[in-house]
């Protein structure tokens, strides 16, 4: 059996408080091994980039990854985590905001000494997705990174998208979902690939504001989107039946891992009442992957302060 890739989704929290700290400060700041950390007592506890990048960079790597779709990177953090990664990685993205290197990214890193990357390509969620554009009603930009990787070793192909749906428009996020899901039918039955969506949906499988989960899952049916993107995109009319499907409830339970809830806030430690389960790792239903293991991290450690007021999730997937 080949080597499973293992994929992660991890929305950072932009860079809120730019400090000009050196990716080398922080490291040279980090404390003595042996010392009990001290309890972040303010009631407010995000902490700067600079504070937290190294516990994110230690914590992914420790998962020995092969893909991460990060969600709300600016290019400083992009940067960042190329400098924590190292050469073994590279990655792929455009500033949502001008299609260069304004506002967030929805950035892919790939670890190169494992995957070629042989596609490449940007889309926003609007009725215009071939430049920077903000879907009608929407709070922001949105965008969706698509990446194409093929194995060094085994010569299998995987495709990779990466979104982040609004945080104010429920309509953006069905219109943002039902591009992601032509685009990745396409990707599908076009490149004969696995297909994997990650990404922070700022919305829940359930209740009144799940459309975009309803959308992609093939539970509702999907918004009718810009023409052109749509007849780009389409497939045969004979072509299979296609939706996505959430790897954590494809995963045998036994291999389900730590937490249930994705997004917790910068909250007092312990206060769970709103946590939500937002960020996903979807695969097509074309099921050219088992599921191995699905895993949400820990971000908080025990000085109170959290790396991300999102967590880690990982699956790891034989393709």
């Amino acid at each position: 059996m080949s080597q499973p890739i293992r994929i992660a989704s991890y929305n950072l929290r932009f860079d809120i408080w730019p400090d000009g700290v050196t990716v080398k400060q922080s490291l040279e700041r980090l404390p003595p091994p042996l010392k009990k950390p001290e309890f972040y007592k303010e009631v407010a506890r995000e902490r700067p980039w600079s504070e937290r990048r190294v516990r994110v960079w230690r914590q992914l790597e420790s998962e020995n990854l092969d893909v991460i779709g990060f969600q709300e990177a600016v290019v400083r953090q992009c940067h960042d985590l190329q400098e924590l990664l190292g050469s073994e990685w590279a990655w792929v993205g455009v500033g949502r905001d001008d299609g260069q290197n304004r506002g967030e990214f929805n950035p892919i890193f790939y670890r190169q000494s494992r995957y070629n990357l042989v596609h490449k390509e940007t889309f926003w969620l609007s009725t215009t997705p071939s430049k920077p554009s903000r879907y009608p009603g929407a709070g922001s930009f949105r965008l969706c990174t698509l990446v194409r990787l093929t194995s060094k070793t085994t010569g299998q192909t995987v495709s990779v998208l990466n979104s982040h749906l609004d945080d104010q428009s429920d309509k953006q996020r069905q219109y943002g979902a039902s591009m992601l899901l032509t685009r990745a039918r396409y990707e599908e039955y076009a490149q004969n690939a696995a297909v994997v969506l990650t990404g922070d949906f700022n919305s829940p499988p359930d209740g009144s504001d799940s459309g975009a989960y309803q959308i992609i899952t093939g539970a509702r049916a999907p918004l009718d989107i810009d023409h052109g993107f749509a007849k780009q995109y389409a497939v045969p009319s004979n072509a299979p039946p296609f939706k996505m499907l959430d790897i954590r409830g494809e995963t045998p339970t036994d291999r389900i891992e730590g937490h249930f809830a994705t997004y917790t806030g910068f909250v007092e430690v312990g206060r769970s009442d709103n946590y939500r389960r937002i960020d996903f790792i979807l695969g097509g239903s074309n099921r050219r992957w088992t599921p191995l293991l699905y895993k949400v991290c820990e971000t908080v450690s025990d000085d109170g302060v959290y790396a991300s007021d999102h967590r880690p999730v990982i699956a790891h997937l034989q393709v």
